[in-house]
């Protein structure tokens, strides 16, 4: 059944044309991930698909009783309303007060247990699980997300993949990340010079029908420039348009020479840009940071190597951010030292782009950080880079403010580069960055002279990237893995699998607690009789599970499968041991 029908859809900004009469069908099953350049206009497509924007032409048809969920890439939270309150913005008060309780559970699903907090007072990651729990609790047949793995860590983009898994209706949208696309979506959309073209795959699938795709266009116009010079030598030797063959040659010949070759995107490419760095580099000694009364990183040590590729993760909230701040000489330690090399030059890619006057042209705002730069290619001007990141010798002279987000991250990234750094600091990256940016951007940092430090919830990233991995965990403790981040997956597994500790007559009991029935019923003593051997069961199919995580490190879908099973597992099993604690404390009061 087809829930929504676009049909002859075409916008244009100015001169700039969007979409070009394109179709867009969706049924009720379909998981559609939406792809395409920055500033092409993917966040106005879905703007248009969920009733938000007028196209300038075309319409939208929408099957009976059909509602639409949507996340919008940044929601408003400029009003002083409550966690609680955001949620539910803009619905009837009786189905806010119908829905609270289910509210409050996806809520503390995210991390969030606060619901009386002010919106305006949560930080860019929570403020973005707030508005995915408001997106999932309104009933909808549609759901159109743009960028909700923006700004969350590791373990919610997990949490959220899976709801999408489970969730009936259809789906529609637009993530760079490419592991959660491969494995959320059957069907790709990609929107590529103003016109869309469909998949019936997932990501992986995507790419190689995209290539082939490639292939048989650049073929079609090769045997098309083939066929042009042969019939211009027979023009130059005098085409006669006596007869009808001539005459529909020579129409053969304007209609090829008509026909416009295929678009293809040119790239973000360039040489590696650093300066000479030194044998010391950075070293952090003792650094300690708390704010609220609460110690987010705690006597931690790290020498930063030359060509180090260093990853930081953990949940939001446990100070990676603020770490990076530090480096960058923008926030102040308690305790402990950080200390540079004299030939350090950092380059700091902060999370929200710094400050760019949106009044200031393109050209001016890189123009005003460096007018040439030194490259292994030779020496290139401002413009040049900036055709070297897609912007054309029109888009330079355009303000900033009327550029695309992911078109200010790509702006914003080339500008810390020009700076020509040797040690990177990359506050979430990959945030808003097109698939083909990142994917240069990923062999840029392959061939950087210097040592890089990401905090990245892109898993795809920070596998390509990353040679250790640091994850900052609550109570300030930070922890070092060797490897990418699927190395870093396996590691943690093995270390949670030997740290269970082994259920004995010697462990300690908690003391009893008032229970509300001292008399055990048959079913209590049934369960107490059979509770051991189920315990023992769990504690097999866990040691199984994680056995053949270890066996399953380069299988990365078949990675995260494992992991969420032996999350569900470890959960059962300790909720088991917990009534087995109970049960003997009744056991024991009856008895006494």
């Amino acid at each position: 059944m087809v829930l929504l029908n676009a049909e002859h859809i075409s916008l244009s900004w100015g001169e700039k044309t969007l979409f070009d009469d394109v179709s867009f069908a969706l049924e009720e099953h379909d998981k559609v991930g939406f792809i395409g350049i920055n500033g092409t206009g993917k966040s106005t497509f879905l703007r248009i698909l969920a009733g938000m924007q007028d196209p300038d032409t075309g319409t939208i048809t929408l099957a009976r009783g059909t509602r639409i969920g949507y996340l919008p890439q940044s929601p408003d939270f400029s009003e002083p309303v409550t966690v609680l309150q955001q949620v539910f913005r803009g619905a009837a008060a009786s189905f806010a007060e119908e829905r609270a309780y289910e509210a409050k559970m996806l809520l503390t699903q995210l991390g969030i247990t606060d619901f009386d907090k002010d919106i305006r007072l949560l930080s860019g990651g929570q403020k973005k699980r707030v508005a995915i729990a408001s997106a999932l609790i309104h009933p909808s047949e549609i759901l159109i997300l743009d960028e909700p793995t923006n700004h969350i860590d590791n373990e919610t983009a997990s949490w959220l993949e899976q709801q999408l898994k489970a969730y009936k209706g259809a789906i529609v949208i637009i993530t760079h990340d490419r592991y959660f696309l491969n494995r959320a979506t059957n069907r790709i959309c990609e929107l590529d010079h103003t016109k869309l073209y469909f998949y019936d795959e997932n990501y992986e699938g995507f790419l190689a029908r995209k290539a082939e795709r490639m292939a048989s266009a650049v073929a079609s116009e090769r045997k098309r420039q083939s066929i042009l010079r042969h019939e211009m030598e027979w023009m130059k030797r005098g085409a006669k348009a006596r007869t009808t063959k001539a005459r529909a040659r020579i129409e053969r010949f304007e209609a090829l020479s008509s026909r416009s070759a295929p678009e293809i995107d040119s790239s973000v490419e360039m040489k590696s840009i650093s300066t000479r760095l030194g044998k010391k580099t950075v070293e952090v000694k003792g650094l300690t940071k708390s704010w609220d009364g609460v110690t987010y990183i705690r006597n931690f040590d790290l020498t930063v190597a030359r060509d180090d590729r260093i990853g930081i993760v953990g949940r939001n909230g446990t100070g990676k951010s603020t770490f990076l701040r530090i480096l960058a000489g923008q926030a102040k330690e308690d305790a402990g030292e950080v200390s540079f090399g004299e030939t350090v030059k950092i380059g700091y890619f902060a999370q929200d782009c710094g400050h760019m006057d949106n009044n200031q042209k393109v050209i001016e705002f890189i123009r005003d950080i460096a007018e040439t730069v030194h490259t292994p290619d030779g020496t290139l001007s401002a413009a040049q880079m900036l055709e070297t990141f897609l912007f054309s010798g029109e888009s330079q002279w355009a303000r900033i403010g009327s550029l695309s987000g992911g078109e200010r991250r790509r702006l914003y990234l080339l500008s810390v580069l020009m700076s020509a750094p040797n040690i990177l600091l990359l506050d979430e990256p990959t945030n808003d960055l097109d698939i083909e940016t990142l994917t240069i951007l990923e062999n840029y940092l392959e061939g950087f002279d210097g040592a890089v430090l990401a905090v990245s919830h892109d898993r795809y990233f920070l596998d390509k990237m990353a040679s250790r991995i640091f994850e900052f965990q609550a109570g300030g403790g930070v922890q070092e893995y060797l490897g990418n981040y699927a190395d870093y997956l396996e590691k943690r597994a093995e270390t949670e699998m030997f740290s269970v500790p082994a259920k004995t007559e010697k462990a300690a009991k908690p003391k009893a607690r008032a229970l509300g029935k001292s008399k055990m019923s048959y079913k209590d003593r049934y369960e107490l009789e059979h509770i051991d051997d189920e315990i023992a069961d769990l504690e097999d199919k866990l040691a199984s599970l994680k056995e053949e995580q270890t066996q399953n490190t380069s299988d990365f879908v078949k990675l995260q499968q494992l992991t969420e099973q032996i999350e569900d597992l470890s959960a059962r099993l300790e909720a088991k041991e917990e009534r087995w604690i109970e049960l003997q404390e009744m056991a024991e009061l009856e008895n006494s």
